[in-house]
């Protein structure tokens, strides 16, 4: 069985420095979380970075795994991860 991988930012054929980035909450500037909304192959997906990170490391997200993610946020799945 051959598992299928998501693609990169660089196989979506997106240019970081062309998204619109949003940030999450009040932050802004290093270390804070950023997101943008792409279309790209025939889909639309979500890209999530961390400002200021000298990698550049971009994940990057399918709509579904983008809604899980925000429904267990919503619901406090993620309360106790930040201590």
């Amino acid at each position: 069985m051959s598992v299928a991988r998501k693609p990169t930012v660089e196989a979506l054929g997106l240019a970081p420095d062309a998204q619109a980035w949003r940030c999450a909450g009040d932050g802004a500037g290093a270390g804070a979380i950023e997101v943008a909304f792409a279309d790209a192959l025939g889909e639309r997906w979500v890209l999530m970075r961390v400002a200021g990170d000298p990698s550049g490391r971009i994940l990057v997200y399918d709509r579904h795994e983008w809604e899980c993610f925000v429904d267990g946020a919503r619901k406090g799945e993620f309360d106790d991860a930040a201590g």
